[in-house]
């Protein structure tokens, strides 16, 4: 079907379809018919067929939408988010900043120099061999 008879069906405007389609929440157009017009690049115009897979797609796109109150722009960036690793790096970095997200753990050594103490039942700040953070003998009973 045309982008009228899918804006129709989904509640929408045709220009509110192109536009969610220019910031990629439609599925990859599979099938276009061709256009007696041209684009300004003097390309021929295809005309966008809407499938039962890309209807429930978009209509997808509106629950997420309506459900979380965000706009087409803010969904598509969340997308972006998911499959960009450079993206989701920055905007977790973003949300430690803030303290949204919780800091990255401790260093492997650090988790692994704790493991040790407890497993040895050191105190923290005693090392291992009977020695106090200062370099002397560790006191036991007796002495």
């Amino acid at each position: 079907m045309r982008i009228t008879e899918a804006a129709q069906r989904l509640g929408t405007s045709p220009r509110m379809l192109r536009y969610r389609d220019l910031l990629g929440l439609l599925p990859p157009v599979r099938e276009t018919t061709p256009a007696t017009s041209r684009a300004p690049s003097g390309l021929p115009r295809g005309h966008r067929r809407f499938g039962d897979n890309d209807l429930a797609a978009v209509a997808h796109t509106l629950r997420i939408e309506q459900r979380y109150d965000i706009s087409p722009a803010a969904l598509a960036f969340g997308l972006k988010v998911l499959t960009e690793p450079g993206a989701r790096a920055d905007v977790a970095e973003l949300g430690r900043r803030l303290g949204r997200i919780a800091p990255p753990p401790a260093r492997a050594l650090d988790f692994e120099q704790e493991r040790a103490r407890r497993l040895l039942r050191l105190p923290a700040g005693r090392g291992p061999g009977g020695t106090a953070p200062g370099g002397g003998p560790r006191r036991t009973r007796g002495s």
